[in-house]
């Protein structure tokens, strides 16, 4: 189970996962160090997620099912992080050193958390951190799906109880998971993810896909973006790179729609002023110099905003 202060918890909301979710108990049970704890709620599924989920539940004793009322479809963003919340009030953070929200169509190495938990002992400040997304393209060829260093990936977003506590959770919205990791930078935290053999996991369903077809989640993806406060220039420049990864043109060409048309249509926005001024002034200096460099100096101005992580509760 790992050391006393290295105590992680995982949360998983699914919803008709039969597909994929035996991947993902796998290659989470086969871990070099396993979570003390795996909640898992299952958010009204009916193609039999529930026969797989008691089968590995009755196998080991630290995953729990959560059922939740079937709400009668599939949704992503508040849906989510709905049911991300309904896991969170089956247990007791302060029990716990680490949390991870965890996507159940994934299939992770076997270092994955080991890994994560090293370097975040390593460093205080890192508060989020996470690995690298890969899917199947055509003719098996491994694909990245492309995601900053700076961020925190929203299939494995892994935390250190503190740092999510720190910035109050995740925003029940779309693009909560480039949200937080904007949050947790803005209160001085640093957020990574490597892309790194150890680190690098297959993705069973590619990001930005949806319940309906790829282009639904990418218009979806630009309205995140104008919620969250993005600046337009900064968000046509991520638009126009999208397109040249699949599906060429149209994937990027999806996502400004769905900006353009939140913001013609007056969509409201995060609730919090002060937060969406830094991503603009962020976003506006990593267009001049780039993102590394502009990273960078956020952390270094940031740094007196951190608050150093009082001890655990193992560690006490």
């Amino acid at each position: 189970m790992g050391d006393t202060d290295r105590r992680y918890v995982l949360i998983s909301p699914c919803r008709n996962e039969a597909a994929f979710i035996e991947r993902t108990l796998d290659s989470v049970i086969t871990q070099s160090e396993r979570p003390a704890q795996w909640i898992i709620v299952d958010d009204g599924s009916t193609d039999g997620t529930a026969d797989i989920l008691a089968r590995y539940a009755a196998q080991n004793d630290w995953i729990k099912v959560v059922a939740k009322p079937d709400r009668g479809h599939r949704a992503v963003g508040p849906g989510v992080i709905e049911a991300f919340y309904v896991g969170l009030a089956a247990l007791r953070l302060e029990d716990y050193d680490f949390l991870c929200k965890l996507d159940v169509d994934l299939d992770l190495p076997p270092r994955y958390f080991e890994i994560l938990m090293d370097r975040m002992q390593a460093n205080p400040r890192l508060g989020s951190a996470s690995g690298k997304p890969y899917y199947r393209g055509k003719g098996g060829a491994w694909v990245s799906e492309k995601c900053g260093d700076e961020m925190s990936v929203g299939m494995t977003k892994f935390y250190r109880i503190s740092c999510f506590e720190d910035i109050g959770g995740f925003v029940s919205e779309v693009m909560w998971d480039g949200i937080d990791c904007h949050k947790a930078r803005q209160r001085g935290w640093v957020v990574r993810s490597w892309d790194e053999p150890d680190l690098q996991f297959h993705h069973l369903r590619p990001m930005g896909s949806s319940e309906h077809n790829i282009l639904t989640g990418r218009a979806r993806h630009g309205f995140g973006q104008h919620f969250m406060g993005s600046d337009p220039l900064y968000f046509a420049a991520t638009a126009l790179f999208r397109m040249t990864r699949p599906p060429y043109v149209v994937g990027g060409a999806a996502m400004l729609y769905g900006y353009a048309r939140a913001w013609w249509t007056g969509a409201r926005q995060l609730d919090d002023p002060a937060l969406r001024d830094f991503i603009r002034a962020y976003q506006r200096q990593a267009l001049r110099q780039g993102k590394s460099k502009t990273i960078a100096a956020i952390e270094a101005r940031q740094e007196p905003q951190w608050i150093v992580p009082p001890q655990t509760a193992a560690e006490k």
